[in-house]
């Protein structure tokens, strides 16, 4: 029988940008569960150390996505990562005809242009053998009409600069995780006082009849850490929702 070429995470190093709520830090606590060694990043520094030492998690940093040099700060002291994981970014949403553009601009500074940030700021400190995951969005798929254009966009891209990555970056492999409707805090964040009453309309046409939850879209980014055959790929966690 040939070898597995299937990687364990045990002793690994794994940096989590957006990794202090929601999916990312279902991802790290997941991750350091396996045995890795697990620093989540986020935009709030409090919330980022407090995701750590209750998490037992390995370190935090706090970074401004939209800024590199923050990116650069919150990555210099890093001597090697084995996987990076790209999860950042808010619900950007105003109509094209109306909306303030660099509030619009944000929904590429926030996913894309981080991670290109990200990528040059570790450069040979990411292991010849790392995995990167991006995330786009179930709007790739399925855009709607209500002040989601530029986000559908910037998450589509996301899809592209992952299967471009994954080519120019070979060997390290790089994904792309395309998350449907999660019940994660930015849901009533984005939705205010009517998350329930949306949420249970979304239930009805949904397949599974309910929302996905941050522990099965963080177990979906473990996967793509460490599963070594899974390169340039976009896995939807969605329940099937871009299919109804």
């Amino acid at each position: 029988m040939p070898a597995s070429s299937t990687s364990t995470l045990s002793g690994k190093s794994v940096v989590i940008f957006g990794g202090t709520s929601g999916i990312g830090l279902a991802a790290a606590t997941q991750a350091s569960a396996a045995g890795a060694r697990v620093i989540v990043i986020g935009s709030d520094k409090e919330r980022a150390e407090r995701a750590a030492t209750e998490n037992g998690l390995h370190g935090w940093r706090a970074a401004d996505v939209t800024k590199s040099e923050t990116i650069f700060a919150a990555l210099e002291d890093l001597e090697r990562v084995d996987h990076l994981v790209l999860l950042a970014g808010s619900f950007v949403a105003g109509r094209v005809m109306d909306a303030d553009i660099d509030y619009l601009r944000r929904a590429f500074d926030e996913r894309m242009w981080s991670a290109v940030h990200a990528i040059r700021a570790l450069g040979d400190r990411l292991a010849e053998d790392a995995s990167i995951t991006l995330i786009s969005g179930a709007l790739a798929d399925r855009p709607n009409a209500y002040g989601t254009a530029i986000l559908a966009s910037a998450s589509a891209a996301m899809e592209a600069l992952g299967r471009g990555l994954a080519l120019e970056l070979a060997p390290r492999r790089v994904n792309t995780i395309s998350p449907g409707p999660i019940d994660t805090p930015i849901l009533s964040k984005t939705l205010g006082d009517g998350r329930d009453a949306y949420v249970e309309g979304l239930k009805k046409n949904l397949p599974l009849h309910r929302l996905g939850t941050a522990a099965e879209a963080g177990a979906a980014v473990v996967f793509l850490m460490e599963n070594g055959w899974m390169n340039g790929a976009t896995l939807n966690v969605d329940g099937g929702s871009r299919l109804v």
